[in-house]
């Protein structure tokens, strides 16, 4: 079959190159792709919003399966224009991606429906949020509602602070409309986890939990970026806890869901807070993460395809659940100098043929273009450095022995991925 992935980062990576594994598949694309994606797959340069477009493209090579990496054309409703002309699509519907492209919608329906989360209130206007604002002590947390490629929360931890973000999101609109409505959020202290399920809408089939790294420099100090590093399993959920997210969180969810007629296909990301050994749920994303899916996917041992399929054919309850590959698998990411606000481009990457025949080594593309045999650096996010060690100690030991053998001009990078599970681990 043909395969369809529409999207441009080392997630997008990441799922071409396990789909590229599967003896089912015939041809892969990839739209618009990046310069480490066209070794696997062939690119095209169409908007990802232009679903008229993508639709003709795809009648046009005959595709089976569109797989939908980014939450912005998720959001805008590309399963439905997709599902309308008959090409099978795995994703959730424009109404069941509200789950994160509004906040709120998150909120109310956890709410609703007694799924474990921070308690909250929504602010429509800047004079009633400052008004709060000003009768409550810091910590808290301030998201606007809308997407804003991950950089749409704030933890505060002084009033003046919190006011001046207040005023940036709902005033000076630093994320346009995402930020005219908010949310005010309980600060709970933990431990943050990612969690991701496939499902039809009926059934979840978990993945291994993950670990994500947010902020851009280490200790966890410095502005949110999308995200500078991940690596599974995690030793903070045992499977005690994991049957409780299951049953309290995922399957309670898309149940949820599907009692307000928004029936959930595709991924759910369950952006986790783990306190006082119970998860309380930060947020909600509709799709694979980036870059947990790296490290997810490089220690998948299945097949990938046939999940794909029983999530969108609505008969998931069939498989009974994923093999995975032994060890650890960790995850850096190396940005670009000026990321996440104004990151720098056009420098050629040096050292990538040196790690190109490791079995235990796979750099994924994010922010990349070839061009004449060379890659360069195009965008913030450039490349996401994963590898496979047997416990985590020896994973991080090659993680980074890896990224010592890339350069580019202005590159940067944390030095503590995974350090938490070494903490917990070893003290």
């Amino acid at each position: 079959m043909n395969v369809l992935v529409i999207g441009s980062g080392g997630r997008e990576h990441a799922i071409v190159w396990k789909l590229s594994q599967s003896k089912d598949i015939k041809d892969i694309y990839c739209i618009p792709g990046n310069g480490g994606i066209e070794d696997l797959a062939a690119c095209r340069d169409i908007k990802v919003n232009n679903f008229e477009e993508l639709i003709s493209f795809s009648k046009k090579n005959r595709i089976e399966l569109v797989v939908v990496g980014p939450e912005n054309p998720l959001a805008d409703g590309i399963v439905d224009a997709f599902t309308d002309a008959k090409i099978p699509i795995f994703g959730p519907t424009k109404k069941a991606a509200q789950i994160e492209s509004s906040k709120i919608f998150a909120k109310e329906l956890m709410k609703k429906y007694g799924v474990p989360t921070a308690g909250f209130k929504t602010f429509f206007n800047y004079e009633e949020g400052k008004a709060f604002l000003n009768h409550i002590n810091p910590p808290y947390v301030i998201k606007a509602d809308g997407l804003c490629a991950g950089k749409g929360a704030y933890v505060v931890r002084n009033n003046d602070n919190g006011l001046e973000i207040l005023k940036q999101l709902m005033m000076e609109l630093i994320h346009g409309d995402a930020g005219k409505r908010i949310i005010i959020e309980d600060f709970l202290p933990g431990i943050e986890a990612s969690y991701l399920s496939f499902t039809d809408g009926f059934t979840t089939l978990p993945m291994i939990p993950s670990q994500d790294h947010k902020p851009l420099l280490d200790d966890d100090r410095g502005p949110n970026t999308g995200g500078m590093g991940a690596y599974t399993p995690i030793p903070f959920v045992d499977n005690s806890m994991a049957r409780f997210i299951d049953k309290e969180i995922m399957d309670k969810t898309i149940h949820a869901l599907e009692k307000e007629g928004a029936l959930y296909k595709g991924v759910l990301y369950a952006g986790l807070m783990l306190l006082d050994n119970k998860p309380y749920v930060i947020e909600f994303n509709a799709r694979f993460g980036d870059p947990e899916t790296q490290p997810i996917l490089f220690k998948m041992k299945s097949d990938m395809l046939p999940i794909l399929k029983a999530c969108i054919d609505g008969n998931l309850k069939n498989i009974k659940e994923i093999e995975w590959k032994e060890g650890v698998s960790v995850c850096v990411v190396l940005a670009s100098r000026g990321y996440p606000d104004k990151p720098e481009k056009g420098y050629v990457i040096k050292g990538l043929e040196d790690l190109k025949d490791r079995k235990d080594v796979m750099v994924f593309h994010a922010g990349t273009r070839k061009e004449s045999g060379k890659y360069y650096t195009s965008g913030g996010r450039v490349l996401g450095v994963t590898v496979m060690g047997d416990d985590y100690k020896d994973a991080i030991k090659k993680a980074y022995e890896a990224v010592s053998c890339i350069e580019f001009e202005g590159m940067q990078y944390r030095k503590d991925i995974g350090a938490k599970a070494l903490k917990l681990i070893y003290g």
